[in-house]
């Protein structure tokens, strides 16, 4: 087993004091604020060595990855990422909602959804419904002035391309913003729900089937059996409870900035460091 810190805040003393806990026989700095500690000895009681090494990661912003396997990135061929919140840093169902001065309201049902305390339909519905009579244009100013790639978004992607990877983009948010955000960053595929509007004004309702937890697990399936390979195959990265079902079908799950909910069940929880602290786990 090895032991992967990494910090953007934390000094490399810390993560060495961090990695003395594990008694590891050696720790290579592989990268500033990323340590590698290899040939653990963590004593009688790993559980108690593990639970030391969280509560201190947690108290000096630390990401801690304990690594049983040797894994490369080139070991899968695709990664799929859920948008709001994940790919990029805002819910964007928040900010339309903050146009018609509502972001109050509908953060506090989209917070709910994502711990798990509202079934995701119900809780979209809820909230498009919110969004009733406001202009379209109001999408084009939420896309143009608020929407921003998480950090290191872009240098994961350019490491996942060149490995071989697809990649994925797959949201209960909506189509106008997934299929820009494919465009733009050069994703091969997206699925999302799309907003009903007429004469330039959103009604209050999305068109078709919503793309829920269960319609994410299914599309990443769709995806895995387009390209001719397992789910096992795949990496899945989301932050919020409708994420779970197409990260448990994955072959390496990772949870960003998520959720108490989704860090428990997620094989690699990113908390401090960017979408490109993924990279550093192999």
């Amino acid at each position: 087993m090895e032991l992967i810190l990494q910090s953007l805040t934390a000094s490399t003393a810390t993560l060495r004091q961090i990695a003395a806990l594990a008694g590891p026989a050696q720790v290579i700095e592989t990268s500033p604020n990323v340590l590698r500690c290899t040939d653990l000895a963590p004593g009688p009681d790993p559980d108690a060595v593990k639970a030391a090494v969280a509560a201190l990661a947690l108290q000096e912003q630390v990401d801690v990855y304990w690594k049983n396997a040797s894994i490369q990135l080139t070991d899968f061929r695709l990664l799929a990422m859920d948008m709001d919140s994940t790919l990029i840093t805002i819910e964007c169902i928040d900010e339309i909602a903050d146009m018609q001065g509502l972001k109050p309201q509908v953060s506090a049902i989209t917070e709910a959804a994502m711990r798990g305390e509202i079934a995701f339909p119900e809780s979209l519905a809820r909230r498009v419904a919110l969004l009733k009579g406001l202009p379209a244009a109001a999408l084009q100013q939420v896309y143009n002035e608020r929407v921003r790639l998480s950090p290191g978004a872009e240098k994961l992607l350019d490491a996942a391309r060149a490995a071989g990877l697809k990649t994925l983009l797959v949201s209960g948010g909506f189509t106008f913003f997934t299929d820009r955000i494919r465009d733009t960053c050069n994703l091969d595929f997206s699925h999302s729900n799309r907003l009903d509007i007429v004469d330039g004004k959103l009604t209050g309702r999305v068109l078709g089937d919503i793309v829920d937890a269960e319609e994410k697990k299914r599309t990443v399936l769709r995806t895995c059996a387009q390209l001719g390979i397992s789910s096992q195959a795949a990496i899945v990265m989301g932050d919020g409870a409708n994420d779970l079902a197409m990260m448990g079908i994955a072959g390496l799950s990772v949870a960003f900035r998520a959720k108490p909910v989704v860090r428990e069940q997620a094989d690699v929880a990113l908390n401090f460091v960017g979408l490109d602290g993924l990279l550093n786990l192999f």
